[in-house]
């Protein structure tokens, strides 16, 4: 699936919530599925600074492909990243970096967040591209 389509996906499923509260506890369960981080991996150099809450976020490289993972203290947080890694994970670097990522916009998300919140996670996109960027061959 491409970083379009999986965009698509949760435009999509957004669609089906009427209100914002139905979308916040959306979120809140998709945070629930993220994979557990490993614990050795929550450490200073891993934090996303500009985010209110903590949150962690790892990459490696396997196959070419960024392989993300990450976490946070704090459940709406958590989804949010989630659903950026939903749609970076195991993509080329290349392609992480050149993303446009109107899925953000289009559900309406960051018109949703408190302004903190908002900032966070437009440092959670900074950090993503910027990990991307490291790891594309010179």
């Amino acid at each position: 699936m491409t970083i379009e389509q999986k965009q698509q996906e949760i435009i999509d499923e957004f669609a089906i919530y009427d209100d914002w509260m139905e979308k916040y506890e959306y979120i809140i369960e998709l945070g629930k599925e993220l994979p557990l981080i490993d614990p050795g991996k929550k450490t200073d150099d891993r934090l996303i600074e500009g985010c209110q809450s903590r949150v962690w976020l790892d990459a490696t490289i396997e196959n070419d492909k960024l392989q993300l993972t990450a976490d946070s203290d704090a459940i709406i947080t958590k989804g949010i990243i989630g659903l950026l890694i939903r749609v970076l994970d195991n993509e080329k670097p290349e392609d992480v970096v050149k993303s446009d990522l109107h899925f953000i916009s289009d559900i309406g998300l960051q018109e949703h967040l408190s302004p903190t919140r908002a900032n966070g996670l437009l440092s959670m996109v900074k950090k993503i591209k910027l990990l991307a960027l490291s790891a594309i061959p010179k």
